[in-house]
């Protein structure tokens, strides 16, 4: 079971962690510019003060193998017995990623690719996010792209973190157009999570808060930002997580990795500018196409409760209010503003967008007709 600690000043009990297990060798794994930028420098140099650490912060923004293995070169040269991940979810999943495959032999891309399973668990680890939407920090599973393409290396025992401290704090200085991109990505998780046929009462319950905390505090977020705002997407972040350590995602996310991959848009607007479209097409299920095994009456009462957590009555509302809220924070809602211009560009999605993991997640099946006909309506 992971360790949580939340709230402003939590940074300051992995001082108690530290004491707990007395490491011989730690290593801090963080951001590039984002570790000085966000303050989390100067709270980890008092708090390491005293302990032998080596720092590795060569890290993509959208972590690859390549990235994982520079790391695993880190693991066999320092040998710590005990890492600290520091950063926002690129750190933290390259971090899990190194930190298990380190513990066990063979090539990485076999574990990534799942044609190995791991054996081992590696150091103990301590995940504290510095921005507020992957939730990272309380998953079982590390994004590692290979080429242009999206796995996730997933295991319940050896890849959660040991402990996760969100401290608000590291989230102060982030740019708006950050906030806002990992704000939504949070949303997404949280609203994906929520439909999915993987549901649980459990995965629910993190969900609804999320999206509440969401809704009342993703704009105030980035536009007028406080201690208090701050302070909620972090929070509903981590729900978000939560919940999707239980459900995964659905097809906002598999649709969302070629937008990133061959257009360059950032994750959390990748995945979100497909959210309010299918919001409306899951809500039109029906006997013929649903894909969630307690049937279209419970898919549509769930659409239905998602509309009313968002403050809307009805689904189109709901699209509405979410591409609003994207509008107002300086999101793109056209896939045009990203790139995606021209039928080749549609077909580049369509082709590379259907993960099978995450499709089947989907309460409604989508064909490629339909998802086409999404993307055409968006472009």
């Amino acid at each position: 079971m992971q360790r949580l600690f939340f709230g402003y000043g939590s940074a300051g009990e992995l001082k108690g962690i530290l004491r707990e297990h007395r490491p011989k060798k730690i290593l801090l794994i963080t951001g590039k510019r984002s570790y000085e930028a966000c303050g989390a420098r100067d709270v980890m140099d008092s708090l390491l003060k005293g302990y032998d650490y080596f720092r590795f912060s060569d890290i993509s923004s959208n972590p690859g193998l390549e990235d994982v293995e520079r790391a695993l070169v880190a693991f066999r040269t320092e040998r710590p017995d005990f890492v600290i991940a520091v950063g926002g979810g690129s750190v933290l999943d390259v971090a899990k990623a190194a930190n298990a495959l380190s513990a066990n032999t063979g090539s990485p891309s076999g574990y990534v690719k799942k044609e190995k399973v791991l054996a081992k668990k590696g150091a103990s680890l301590v995940a504290m996010p510095t921005t507020s939407g992957t939730g990272s920090e309380s998953t079982q599973f590390a994004v590692v792209y290979i080429g242009k393409r999206k796995y996730s290396l997933d295991h319940g025992k050896f890849i959660l973190p040991d402990y996760a401290i969100v401290d608000p704090c590291f989230t102060m200085s982030l740019p708006p157009d950050i906030t806002a991109e990992t704000g939504m990505d949070a949303l997404a998780q949280a609203v994906e999570s929520y439909w999915s046929t993987g549901s649980t009462a459990s995965s629910k319950k993190y969900a609804k808060i999320s999206i509440k905390m969401i809704t009342r505090n993703f704009e105030n977020s980035v536009n007028r930002p406080d201690r208090k705002s701050r302070a909620a997407m972090a929070k509903a972040s981590n729900l978000a997580g939560r919940a999707i350590n239980i459900t995964r995602t659905t097809a906002c996310h598999s649709i969302s990795y070629p937008i990133t991959s061959y257009f360059g848009a950032p994750h959390g607007q990748a995945v979100g500018i497909t959210l309010p479209s299918m919001m409306v097409y899951n809500s039109h299920v029906s006997d013929a196409d649903v894909a969630d095994k307690r049937g279209p009456g419970y898919v549509k009462k769930t659409m239905m409760e998602l509309v009313k957590l968002l403050g809307e009555k009805n689904p189109e509302g709901a699209g509405a209010k979410m591409e609003s809220m994207m509008r107002n924070t300086g999101l793109k809602t056209r896939l045009s503003e990203l790139g995606v211009k021209k039928d080749s560009d549609i077909e580049l999605i369509v082709k590379n967008g259907f993960s099978p993991e995450r499709m089947k997640n989907n309460p409604r099946r989508l064909t490629e007709d339909s998802l086409r006909e999404m993307l055409e309506g968006i472009r």
